[in-house]
């Protein structure tokens, strides 16, 4: 049996195809930004990329890669576009689609780097790539300016899920505490009624 299709068919198919691949991409401005950086509650690497930047794109397969090892501690990966406003959306779509880039994409909304810079970190200079790794739980905060080689961004994903040396023991003190207090309540008691 041989089935004929049609041109228009096969184009049809294909737009579904590539709608499906698709992802949305949300475009913010630099306040709905620093928003989704205060209020996140698991430990995330926020990337700044372009389409135009060979670095970027370079780093970004081996941050999904290493990301996904960490699901267990639920680090989250987001890569924000610094593209021209004409690529937002179906362009940066397009070339995320190309470059197998799975995680989540937000487009940011501003075109001065004056502005927006200082308000991810005091000592970006608006070069790219750049990244911010943080974890409110912990108060872990680093930013990177740069491509970081893939052995160091695995060493700072490792700091990014540490627990802060300080917490560690504060379960074991209170639980000492609270043994200590009852303790002493009991010898307290114990020696009033061995006095009557």
């Amino acid at each position: 049996m041989f089935i004929v299709c049609r041109p228009g068919l096969i184009f049809i198919a294909c737009l579904l195809y590539l709608n499906a691949q698709a992802q949305e991409i949300p475009k913010w401005k630099i306040g709905e930004l620093e928003t989704y950086i205060q209020k996140t509650s698991t430990p995330t690497v926020i990337n700044f990329w372009a389409t135009f930047c060979k670095p970027c794109i370079g780093e970004i397969p081996y941050f999904q890669k290493l990301v996904s090892q960490y699901d267990k501690d639920s680090v989250k990966l987001l890569l924000v576009s610094l593209d021209m406003s004409e690529m937002y959306p179906e362009q940066i779509n397009e070339f995320a689609g190309k470059f197998n880039f799975t995680a989540p994409i937000a487009f940011l909304d501003e075109t001065n780097a004056d502005v927006f810079c200082p308000k991810i970190d005091s000592s970006w200079s608006g070069a790219i790539p750049a990244t911010l790794f943080i974890n409110n739980k912990t108060g872990y905060r680093k930013f990177s300016e740069g491509t970081i080689p893939e052995q160091a961004f695995e060493t700072e994903l490792k700091r990014l899920v540490a627990v802060k040396e300080d917490e560690k023991p504060r379960y074991l003190l209170l639980l000492v505490g609270g043994i200590v207090v009852i303790l002493i309540i009991f010898l307290y008691y114990n020696r009033r009624t061995a006095k009557s």
